[in-house]
């Protein structure tokens, strides 16, 4: 229960249950419409999922400056490519979060002359920057780490006689003809890096959550945008996947990606 008081105490938590809930309504709209549920129990899902989205933009008022703060101390970083990412993605999260702000003004009926098509794609595109520059992170970061176990990898193999990663044999004191018994060279070494790229992201959980994450988040303003159109129900599941997957880094915090 305490756990519980301390989670629903933070905005950012009651702002990803509402998410998660919005979400799971497109996706259980979707799910009715293609059952031939009743168009009345359909407009009660959509009101709801809209209500939900109304309610979100609602608690985010203020975000800009937490994104700013955010932006501020990723300046400081000492690593480039993280100080270039980081500080990028929290200045486009701010500017998401100002549109919406002004989306949510336009909705609530304080600003009705807003052009609300044209305030939620520019608040679509810059959600779509964040998204870009976090998998870019996401990238860099699993390079280093790739990097890293290649070369405890490549200190083993001088002592063990060339047993690569998950211990699949590369040849190297061997016939070179018979590495990979018959299969080319480009797909052995393919398998190597696919096995390697696996252990890593399974060895580190809060990295494997990111990119996952920013993965499936990266459907939503794709197919707002028209970028790459996907059906509601895709939308729906990749929403709600990316929301639970919010919800536990908020539950279990050495599952976040630091810094």
């Amino acid at each position: 229960m305490d756990a519980w008081v301390r989670f629903s105490a933070q905005s950012q938590a009651r702002d990803r249950l509402c998410r998660a809930a919005q979400y799971a309504c497109s996706l259980l709209g979707h799910a009715l419409q293609k059952r031939g549920a009743s168009p009345e129990l359909q407009k009660q899902i959509r009101q709801l999922e809209g209500h939900l989205s109304l309610g979100r933009k609602l608690l985010r008022l203020g975000n800009s400056a937490d994104a700013l703060e955010s932006a501020k101390r990723a300046v400081h970083l000492s690593d480039v490519v993280l100080r270039f990412c980081i500080t990028v993605s929290h200045l486009n999260r701010a500017l998401y979060f100002a549109c919406d702000n002004v989306l949510w003004a336009g909705k609530s009926g304080l600003a009705p002359r807003v052009d609300q098509e044209k305030w939620a794609q520019r608040s679509f595109r810059y959600y779509l920057f964040s998204l870009i520059m976090n998998l870019s992170r996401d990238a860099y970061e699993i390079r280093l780490l790739m990097e890293q176990e290649s070369s405890v990898y490549s200190r083993r193999q001088k002592g063990s006689g060339g047993v690569a990663p998950g211990g699949i044999e590369t040849g190297g004191s061997g016939d070179p003809g018979t590495a990979g018994r018959g299969l080319p060279q480009i797909v052995l070494k393919l398998q190597l890096r696919v096995l390697l790229l696996a252990q890593v992201l399974w060895g580190h959980p809060p990295l494997l959550l990111d990119v996952v994450r920013n993965a499936c988040d990266l459907f939503i303003p794709l197919d707002k945008l028209g970028l790459w159109r996907c059906s509601p129900g895709i939308v729906g599941l990749c929403g709600l996947v990316s929301s639970i997957l919010s919800i536990l880094t908020l539950i279990c915090p050495w599952l976040r990606l630091k810094p």
